[in-house]
């Protein structure tokens, strides 16, 4: 994301926002255990060093072949599927596997080149990637064109319906937009999906502790705010906090259940005595 605004600093506010349809299933593997493969050459020189070089080579061809057929193996495991069963996978890479974010970023290594090689700034995480260019005309024309080496070149499926060029202002990458004064800022999509969480975990008929609940929500709201961190939207950050601050304390209010356990929690707390009463004796029912 600094990339994109850095590029929208250069007057580049024009995306080409491409999406690949089913990405990590349509992985050719002979194409990319074919990328994967090391390329050795001795050069100038003496005998004797080029016939060191040419055991070392070889060596290095034998691990070659044992590291593509071990890849090769774990492409073509296939899936064991919930009723024992295996469902051979000709096609793609594991999600969630280890070595698949690597062998990904391996296969859409000739895209970033070709992009790169056509003089455009452009910012990719896995399969997701965004083209910046200062022309609404350009954008489109760019957008053609690298659909055509990613469908004929790279034997990969541009989803059409997904993938759009437009001003970057009504872009999204990553869960982040730019806003029009050039800063960063979350989606509205993805501060739904945020909202929509923690609604979950501080449901209040879940029946958990409230310390559970607590060290859940701890653990979600901290991991989205290191993510998310960059964006610049500090009062959107103090609002989001008053409100959990809310729902944390229904989650309390429902768990204390009868007006006596209410009463004595509170006090406990330090609320003031006089005012207790109307809280804990009220008719109207959870706020």
């Amino acid at each position: 994301m600094r990339r994109v605004q850095d590029a929208w600093k250069q007057k580049l506010r024009h995306a080409i926002d491409c999406d690949l349809r089913s990405f990590f299933d349509t992985v050719n593997h002979d194409r990319l255990l074919n990328q994967l493969r090391l390329k050795n050459g001795s050069g100038n020189a003496s005998p004797r060093q080029r016939h060191s070089k040419s055991e070392a080579k070889s060596q290095r061809l034998r691990n070659e072949v044992k590291l593509l057929r071990l890849i090769g193996r774990y492409l073509r495991a296939g899936v064991v599927l919930p009723d024992g069963t295996r469902e051979a996978t000709p096609l793609g890479v594991p999600q969630g596997g280890p070595l698949s974010p690597l062998l990904a970023n391996i296969s859409l290594d000739p895209l970033d080149k070709e992009i790169e090689r056509r003089g455009h700034v452009h910012a990719r995480y896995a399969d997701d990637f965004i083209i910046l260019v200062d022309g609404k005309m350009k954008a489109q024309r760019v957008m053609e064109s690298v659909t055509r080496f990613i469908e004929r070149k790279l034997k990969l499926v541009v989803n059409g319906t997904k993938s759009k060029s437009g001003p970057l202002i009504e872009s999204s990458f990553l869960g982040f937009c730019i806003s029009s004064r050039g800063s960063i800022k979350w989606t509205a999509k993805a501060y739904a999906r945020l909202k929509q969480r923690i609604k979950d975990i501080t449901r209040r008929n879940r029946g958990h502790t409230v310390q559970n609940v607590i060290d859940e929500l701890r653990r979600y709201a901290t991991g989205w705010m290191n993510y998310f961190g960059i964006s610049r939207t500090y009062r959107e950050v103090l609002e989001l906090d008053e409100w959990i601050r809310r729902r944390v304390r229904l989650y309390h209010w429902k768990q204390w259940k009868r007006p006596r356990a209410r009463r004595r929690n509170l006090i406990k707390l330090g609320a003031d005595p006089s005012e207790v009463h109307m809280a804990t004796r009220s008719r109207k029912g959870l706020p």
